[in-house]
Order: C-alpha cells, then structure tokens, then sequence
C-alpha cells in the first residue's frame, strides 16, 4: 500500500490547527537569526542538497533537519550537522533560522516553527501534472469532499503556507507561470534561474557524467550492462500504480531484456508503493530496484541510462538533458486527466503513440533497442522536449539561486521581497 496520500495527509493538517497556532505565537517573539536551516522531503539530497555545498562554499552557519535514522547516516557521510526536526532543538532551530530550504513542504524542516522566515522553496520537478491550488487532489479529504465550506478550509489553508515562500526557482518562463498559479504567489517570488536538482546533468563533460551515474548506481544494484532502462511511474495518491505488469508481461519484459543484454531499473514514487517483482520461475537478474529506500536522490544517476519508461513523472523532462530516449506507457490517462488534471494535454508532451499496455510498452521497447534509428529517433524527441522547459543547461543553476537569495537578504531579510 501507498505510504501517503493526500486525503489523510489534510486531515492530520486540520488537527494539527491548534499546534500551528502555538507555533506561530512563539515565532513571533523568537527572534530570527542569521543560521540557514535545510531540509527535503525525499532525504539528503535533491535540490537543497546542490544549494547546502553552495552555502557551505560561502561558509554559512547551516544545520540539516532529518526525521529517521537513515537520513541522519547519509549526511554524517556527507560531513552535514544534523538535528532532528521533531525535537525541541528542531523546533528552536527553525524558529530562530534566518533561511528555511525546502524541497517538498514546509513539513521538511519542524513545520511549527516557520513563521517570518525567508523560504527558499526549491521543489522537486518540473510539473506535467497538476499540483497545488492547481489541482483538485491537493484539498481532497476521505471524507465531506461534497463540502465547499470543507473544500474551501482546505485551500485557505494550503494558500496561507504557500504565502509564505520567499522565492522559488523555475526552470524557464513557461515552468513559471505553472509555479506562480500552482502556489499563488505573484511574479517577484518565482525565479527563473534553472534548478539546482537537475545541475548534476550538466556539468563536466558526457563521459565523465555517464562514469559518475554508473559510480552511483553499480556500487547498489551490481554491474550493469551497456544498456540500462529505468521504469519510473508517478505516485497516485494512495493507490497501486495503473502499470503494474503482471506474469505475462513480466515475462515479455524479460525476454526483451535478454535478448539485448539490457538491465529495468524500477522506482517507484517515494510515496507510493507497488508490486514489481517478476514472477518466481523466470529467476532473472535483469530487473533491480532502485526505489528510494536504495537511493534517495536518482537524478545524478540518470545519465547512465538509455532510455526512460514513464507515465507522467517529471523525470520525462529531465533525461533529455543527458540526453536519454523516452517511453511513454500510460494505461490511466483520461482517469489521470480527470482527477489531478495536466497542464496542457498529455499528447502535447508524449505524442499520439504512447503505449497503453506494457505489451506495447515492450513492442516499442523492442524496436528501439534493435535499430539506432529510432533510439536516436526518441533521444531527440526527449531533448526538445527538455529543450522547451529547461532554459538554462550550463550546470550553474545552483549558484543563481544562491546569488539571488543573498541579494534578496540584503534587501529585506524577512521576506526578500523587492
């Protein structure tokens, strides 16, 4: 089952009504420092991880919440001080920053704490999909969804925390628009600067990226081969993904996987979950996961692989950076459309012959692998469409949004507004 989804994820935000109060009363006589405060909801890594050597570069007093054991491992690996969110410390700490980095929501950092701050928002992928007061979902309640009045507290809600989001970067001026409507802030808020996530597809050169993504993923998953694939469904708010193959498509799957001495990498969303083991008998090797409980931030690792299967996940946009072919398989579209919605229409991004089944999935995984053609065919497909979204690929994001946010300090340390 799905770890998260949004109806429970509001309730538990309406009972937490009162504690935010509370909060907002004690940031309010807390004075704010000049320490930064980091967190991200998928772990150490992501974009505030790019942003956490910049500010460390500079040599700004900084700390890293974190919530689990693991989370605290990788960054002691890493040299990173860190707190956890839900303590004491965690509370005083976010409360006393004079920088709050995110990635997901403020719930990456002690969520009681963050009034009067300056938010650094950096978000984790470019939306196909629907999000914020854009969609729908992001008010849902597993109960009275029929109520306005319900409906309407929800999103008053959910616009009074995004309100307070200092700056957030976009990756080009068409991302902006999605940003600025998604969060309901006005246009001096949403930076067009590139992301710092994708930063790690773009520096140095194609070969030293590529031995960097096997440096990654070998150590974790085996040796791979020449060809890799990467099956990546988005997260469904609570429930299986559409794709999950079942016996007869697994064993398609692997036998195209043999035939082309090829390696699936599978991920599934962070916060969804589902069945992707193949069957017992075909006892094959060729299929691995890479989900985020194996490795918390996949993107430095995509330049190693050949093509992406996806439905709607915001990695679609990124591997043409890298540049990788691109897959569409998308059995749910029109029920996807319907309740979260696209910006845009789904065809404008994958076309008119995306698969449906993972027996067409696999037909067109065949094609490519067996004729050059058409895998350089589906790499320039996917870098236009990067080339259409992403309007900076020169590696610096990074330090953009660091430069923009200490100009903004320097101009109004509460808020950063111009």
């Amino acid at each position: 089952m799905a770890s998260f989804s949004f109806g429970a994820g509001n309730v538990a935000k309406l009972l937490r009504i009162p504690l935010y109060g509370l909060g907002r009363i004690a940031t309010l006589v807390i004075p704010r420092g000049q320490q930064w405060v980091f967190g991200c909801g998928a772990g150490i890594g992501d974009g505030a991880l790019r942003l956490w050597h910049a500010a460390q570069n500079d040599r700004v007093d900084a700390v890293w919440l974190v919530d689990s054991d693991r989370d605290e491992a990788d960054a002691r690996a890493l040299g990173i001080p860190t707190v956890r969110k839900h303590s004491a410390c965690g509370f005083w700490l976010t409360a006393r920053a004079g920088v709050l980095v995110v990635t997901h929501g403020l719930g990456d950092v002690n969520r009681y704490a963050n009034g009067g701050a300056f938010i650094a928002q950096l978000w984790h992928g470019i939306p196909l999909k629907r999000i914020g007061l854009d969609s729908p979902e992001t008010v849902k309640l597993p109960f009275g969804n029929g109520s306005k009045l319900l409906r309407g507290l929800m999103a008053r809600l959910y616009r009074g925390t995004t309100s307070q989001i200092s700056v957030i970067p976009a990756a080009s001026q068409l991302i902006r628009g999605r940003l600025e409507s998604a969060f309901g802030l006005p246009d001096e808020r949403v930076i067009v600067t590139g992301e710092p996530r994708v930063d790690p597809l773009s520096v140095d050169d194609a070969v030293t990226r590529v031995a960097r993504a096997r440096g990654i993923l070998e150590p974790i998953v085996g040796a791979l081969p020449q060809t890799v694939l990467l099956y990546a469904p988005t997260w469904r708010d609570g429930t299986d993904d559409a794709a999950i193959p079942t016996g007869d498509d697994w064993r398609d799957i692997v036998a195209v996987l043999d035939r082309y001495d090829t390696v699936l990498l599978v991920r599934s969303h962070p916060l969804g979950a589902g069945r992707y083991t193949p069957p017992a008998d075909l006892d094959t090797d060729r299929v691995r996961m890479v989900g985020s409980d194996v490795i918390r931030d996949i993107t430095p690792a995509l330049p190693a692989i050949t093509a992406l299967i996806t439905d709607y996940s915001s990695m679609l946009f990124d591997v043409g950076l890298t540049p990788s072919a691109v897959v569409y398989l998308a059995p749910d579209v029109e029920e996807y459309a319907r309740t979260r919605g696209f910006y845009g229409s789904y065809r404008d991004i994958a076309g008119s012959d995306y698969a449906t089944t993972w027996h067409e999935a696999t037909a067109q995984i065949d094609e490519m692998l067996s004729d050059d053609a058409v895998l350089d065919a589906r790499r320039t497909r996917a870098a236009q469409l990067s080339s259409r979204v992403h309007d900076f690929r020169d590696g610096n994001n990074t330090q953009r949004v660091y430069r923009e946010i200490q100009r903004r300090l320097s101009i109004s340390p509460r808020k950063g507004t111009l």
